[in-house]
């Protein structure tokens, strides 16, 4: 059964305030709605100008960046 819309809302912004805190939570919600954000043309946007190595290499500086410790929010 898919979770219910309240319910990914929770979800959301749980894993916003713990990655952001709770005022650049907020502050995120309201450029996404202000800006009427489309996140699918953004990523498309983004990754369409983007060589495969160059895509690797992002994700590999993210790897370094950012190392997986096992707490992972999951959704």
């Amino acid at each position: 059964m898919s979770p219910s819309t309240a319910e990914i809302m929770r979800r959301g912004m749980n894993c916003l305030t713990e990655h952001l805190g709770i005022v650049e939570a907020e502050r995120f919600v309201a450029t996404v709605i202000r800006e009427k954000f489309d996140y699918t043309r953004w990523q498309r946007e983004y990754f369409d100008g983007m060589s495969p190595e160059k895509i690797s290499q992002e994700a590999e500086k993210f790897e370094r960046d950012e190392p997986y410790t096992g707490n992972a929010v999951r959704l």
